[in-house]
């Protein structure tokens, strides 16, 4: 009877960890789509929700940090439930540094609202933040139902986004180079095509991450990550955070 019990709260304290990063994820998604809102609509109220609401996922992920490791400390799990635990603190970093993607695109539209730009530009914007949302959105759905099968799908929509993103970059550089006053709020503008890149990168990171726990295996690296931008020679240029 005692093992029951002890199996029975070892599953629940394994749904927990899942659990979390549900809601991590939900939240993550919510802070992009709410920045890209803000940034599109000139919506400094927005932008300054979505700076606050960064502190939900860095508390997320402490809570999940610290309660894997108190799993794996009394539980000792092996296997299956090893990779799952180190899994959900992998997760939980990745919808972290998203949070903080999301927070560094709102920090800027005020600065982009200033000088505000043409249309097309957040046209591109809002396109790239669309795949990209879309990314997130599956692999999360992948990392609920544990359909490892569908993740092929991952590394082609990332090729989509680092297209997308090169795009917008070489049209950004044009608007620069046309008249120095668009400088400032182009690269700004840059900056958050670059966060919402990165979005997409993370997004692949969970999806491998994924793979991992439930097969045991590495996703094969069929090819590198990243954009073409660092052939331009601007890339550098452009911290991530």
């Amino acid at each position: 009877m005692q093992s029951v019990h002890i199996v029975s709260a070892y599953d629940e304290e394994l749904k927990y960890l899942s659990k979390r990063i549900a809601a991590m994820g939900g939240h993550a998604e919510r802070m992009v789509e709410q920045a890209i809102a803000a940034l599109v609509n000139a919506d400094p109220g927005l932008a300054q929700k979505v700076i606050r609401d960064d502190a939900v996922l860095d508390e997320g992920q402490r809570e999940i940090d610290d309660k894997a490791i108190i799993i794996i400390a009394k539980r000792q799990p092996m296997a299956t439930d090893l990779r799952e635990i180190v899994g959900t603190i992998r997760i939980s970093a990745d919808l972290e540094r998203v949070g903080d993607l999301a927070k560094n695109v709102a920090k800027r539209v005020v600065a982009v609202t200033d000088g505000r730009q043409p249309v097309s530009l957040f046209r591109g914007l809002e396109a790239l933040a669309n795949l990209a949302l879309t990314q997130l959105k599956e692999v999360l759905d992948v990392y609920a139902s544990r359909s490892v099968e569908k993740i092929g799908f991952v590394r082609d929509r990332d090729d989509q986004i680092d297209a997308m993103y090169t795009s917008l970059f070489r049209e950004l550089l044009t608007y620069m180079m046309e008249d120095p006053r668009n400088i400032t709020p182009c690269t700004h503008l840059l900056f958050c095509a670059k966060n919402i890149e990165r979005i997409g990168d993370h997004a692949t990171n969970i999806a491998e991450t994924i793979y991992y726990i439930v097969t045991g295996e590495q996703l094969p690296a069929e090819r590198p990550k990243g954009d073409k931008t660092d052939k331009i020679g601007l890339s550098e240029t452009l911290p991530v955070k």
